[in-house]
């Protein structure tokens, strides 16, 4: 199987954007697929964030293993850090960010206020492609403002978005790494559809994805998709699949890319179960 790798030019340009924007915020907004947080932490960021305040959001907290989010949450604290877990199509979101921004930048309140002036925030939204940024944003907002999509690479450029009185938000386009040398987190991010679909053939993907959960949760895995995974490579489980869900071509023979996708779209939907790798 080829390397996974991608990384268009926008991305390059995103990069250079966040690098400028950033001494004009006075926060950042982290957000993080919470099916893979720690695969969601681009090394790339941190030379540009420095020591802001960063405010970690565990987001599609829906989809999530909960036991292992308390223990992800512990990771990432620390005294210029917060952590919420959202999911950011949910009501209420706006309440819990603009709540843990204030505790976050509290020196930042308390001076505009010292000065008889409203307090004012602006902060970075940064993650990497389809860890739902945009969508986190229009809700935030009440409306339709910025570009969203169930693909990555839909936000292209910087965006901007007044939220309320004392908090204005830059949204800011899914950025990888320029180069993925850590293969183990690139699973991760095609896994849960950060990466373009078209980088890593679905029959591979779904292989690798079959590997993974047999290995993390294999009871949940073998429920949904009623089968036995002792003793059987990738391969002769996923044909299996196959034939009990008779996704078959003429002659009886195995649909496999139907048969991928279908492992796939199960497991970002949250068919499987609630996970985090």
């Amino acid at each position: 199987m080829e390397k996974i790798n991608w990384f268009p030019g926008h991305m390059k340009k995103a990069l250079d954007i966040m690098s400028k924007e950033v001494k004009n915020v006075d926060a950042l907004i982290y957000v993080l697929d919470s099916r893979a947080p720690f695969a969601c932490l681009n090394p790339e960021f941190v030379k540009i964030v420095g020591n802001k305040p960063i405010l970690f959001v565990l987001n599609k907290i829906d989809l999530a293993d909960e036991a292992k989010i308390k223990e992800i949450k512990k990771n990432l604290l620390d005294d210029n850090r917060l952590v919420v877990e959202l999911n950011s199509t949910a009501s209420g979101a706006i309440k819990t960010i603009q709540s843990s921004l204030e505790k976050l930048c509290f020196n930042i309140f308390e001076k505009y206020k010292s000065r008889g002036i409203n307090p004012f925030i602006r902060a970075m939204v940064i993650g990497v492609p389809n860890c739902g940024k945009s969508t986190l944003v229009n809700n935030l907002c009440g409306g339709y403002k910025a570009t969203t999509g169930n693909k990555p690479g839909v936000t292209k450029a910087k965006q901007w978005v007044k939220i309320s009185k004392n908090l204005e938000l830059l949204d800011t386009p899914g950025t990888l790494w320029p180069n993925l040398s850590n293969q183990e987190i690139g699973k991760k991010l095609a896994f849960i559809g950060s990466i373009k679909d078209e980088v890593i053939s679905s029959e591979d993907l779904a292989l690798l994805l079959i590997e993974e959960l047999r290995k993390e949760y294999k009871t949940m895995f073998e429920n949904r998709f009623a089968v036995e995974t002792n003793e059987k490579s990738s391969i002769e489980i996923l044909e299996e699949i196959a034939k009990k869900r008779k996704y078959l071509i003429k002659g009886g023979e195995v649909d496999y890319e139907r048969t991928a996708k279908a492992i796939i779209d199960d497991f970002r939907k949250g068919k499987i179960g609630k996970i985090t790798l």
